[in-house]
């Protein structure tokens, strides 16, 4: 598996046990042994049928108002000025990052509230990370039993079991999504590194060829690689060409520079994309957030907002004109020097907890246009 992907946990506690010295020679050693569970997989019953009715599966849908993360709204700074909200009903399906870093087991538990530790690491991403699709109708948020952060970072059939089980609980999630929302109203997909991945799947093997797709605003996949050649074909969208296209997938990776994205480049270049190819080095979808469009680059001040938080990731403000960004020919996103945004920056200076933070402000306005942009089928 792409057991070099997301490495950012990983470097934090190498940081206290033994040093930037010890991570840096023995970095995939020490990852393995911190987060891979070292006990067999033991097999995830599937949810049943109507699971996904329980309120309690979800950290955001119709109905939990103040306490839903994903409703969040940040302060703008003085020079910055709120996103328009598109003019039509739109419902959001996101699907959050991995916050589950036990290796007691291989997947997140959801009875009896879960892991608390996870439960509200998941909630910050969710503030940070689905707050820029809530001008949203509807914004539902799944909790699932997600993969934990070592079966990323192993070759062993139970890193791959773990993410299937995952995946499983997702699918449920979102067949649940279709039938709870207006079938005239259309759909926003998205989600962040491991839910990045899931949805991957999800528009593969439920969206690809149905009357789904002909109500799909757009697929956000963001922080997990995209395989031009290798993915988007399976997938069934085209990548998002125009900044009012819809029915087409936007995905990118930040980089601040200069970029040493050497394990992100190889677990890609060497993990079976949905085609069951090795992409090699077969460049990446890298969508330009500033643009709306693949490729290219865009200044500063192009950017609308980034929302730069506190240090405990559950507040911050919006600063407009902080960072540009620009397509490589890799298809990694690179957004200049690297601008103060947290603790959690990745080695190489990868800026992979911020992908969307980094144009929250953007991200919002390229939802709102696209969906004023969408038309019935």
């Amino acid at each position: 598996m792409a057991r070099k992907f997301l490495y950012f946990i990983a470097f934090c506690i190498v940081l206290v046990i033994g040093g930037r010295i010890v991570y840096e020679l023995f970095q995939e050693e020490l990852a393995e042994i911190a987060l891979v569970p070292s006990g067999e997989f033991k097999p995830v019953t599937p949810l049943e049928a109507n699971a996904y009715e329980s309120p309690s599966l979800w950290y955001s849908r119709p109905g939990i108002g103040v306490k839903d993360p994903a409703r969040w709204q940040p302060a703008y700074a003085a020079d910055a000025s709120p996103v328009a909200a598109p003019k039509q009903r739109f419902a959001v399906f996101f699907v959050h990052p991995t916050s589950y870093l036990n290796r007691s087991s291989w997947n997140a538990p959801l009875e009896n509230g879960g892991d608390p530790e996870a439960e509200r690491i998941a909630r910050i991403y969710l503030r940070g990370m689905a707050s820029p699709f809530n001008a949203a109708s509807e914004i539902w948020a799944p909790r699932y039993r997600q993969a934990t952060m070592g079966a990323f970072l192993t070759d062993a059939p139970e890193g791959k079991q773990a993410i299937d089980a995952a995946y499983a609980d997702v699918r449920e999630a979102f067949r649940y999504f279709l039938s709870s929302v207006d079938p005239a109203t259309p759909i926003v997909l998205a989600g962040h590194s491991q839910g990045a991945l899931h949805l991957k799947r999800l528009l593969a093997e439920e969206i690809k060829g149905s009357p789904v797709a002909t109500r799909l605003v757009a697929a956000y996949v963001i922080g997990w690689p995209v395989s031009t050649l290798h993915d988007l074909p399976v997938m069934g969208l085209p990548a998002c060409a125009a900044p009012d296209q819809t029915g087409c997938v936007m995905s990118w990776s930040s980089f601040a520079e200069p970029a040493e994205p050497a394990p992100v480049l190889d677990a890609y270049g060497s993990t079976p994309a949905l085609d069951g190819e090795k992409p090699g080095a077969d460049p990446m979808l890298c969508t330009n957030p500033l643009t709306g469009t693949p490729g290219g680059a865009a200044p500063a001040s192009a950017n609308l907002g980034t929302l730069v938080p506190e240090d405990t990731m559950e507040k911050g403000t919006l600063q407009p004109g902080l960072v540009p960004a620009r397509c490589d020919r890799r298809g990694l996103l690179l957004i200049g020097p690297p601008p103060e945004m947290g603790s959690y920056v990745l080695p190489g200076n990868n800026y992979h907890v911020y992908d969307l933070p980094l144009f929250w402000a953007n991200t919002k306005a390229d939802v709102a246009r696209r969906v004023d942009a969408w038309k019935g089928k």
